[in-house]
């Protein structure tokens, strides 16, 4: 690769880096053509971006992204792959799911809505992140529950207001 082949590459990586939210690395290092086409296949599935990437360049391309990655470009050893979604844990969730038949890929690190987390032992932290939309469900829903409360409580007294007039009435 010389060196015009570097420099596009590495201002892809940074156009992708720039543009998403969520960025996984994994290593998937020694798993074999059809292990890595069913993973390929679940990534697809889950819409997950799969590309494997040399270390270096992407090491260039998140120094130029302009974001903050913390510790996560000190896991850039040995075969990097990058798993790109819009969904914050949807790559968590492959990983997850893929580990049940496999030993790898294994999680380096995570750059997840500006937080980095590192190691394979934050997987599962991951895979129980809610997604934005999740989170602004359940505040909308435990805002309307005290309203909803409110207006059942008014609608049962005024039943039991009107049942009691009767009885009495009927008396």
């Amino acid at each position: 690769m010389n060196r015009e082949e570097k420099s596009r590459v590495i201002e892809d990586l940074t156009a992708k880096l720039a543009d998403s939210n969520n960025i996984y690395l994994a290593d998937i290092s020694g798993l074999n053509a059809l292990t890595t086409s069913n993973l390929r296949r679940a990534c697809f599935k889950a819409d997950v971006s799969l590309a494997v990437v040399k270390n270096t360049l992407l090491a260039k391309a998140m120094e130029q992204s302009g974001k903050d990655f913390g510790d996560l470009p000190l896991t850039l050893k040995g075969n990097t792959s990058m798993m790109i979604s819009e969904n914050s844990n949807s790559p968590a969730k492959v990983i997850k799911e893929f580990r049940k038949k496999s030993a790898k890929p294994i999680l380096k690190g995570a750059w997840v809505l500006e937080s980095v987390y590192v190691g394979d032992d934050q997987l599962d932290a991951l895979v129980n992140l809610k997604s934005k939309e999740q989170l602004i469900g359940e505040i909308i829903g435990l805002l309307q529950s005290p309203a909803k409360n409110v207006i059942s409580a008014l609608q049962s007294g005024g039943q039991k207001l009107s049942g009691i007039l009767k009885t009495l009435s009927d008396k």
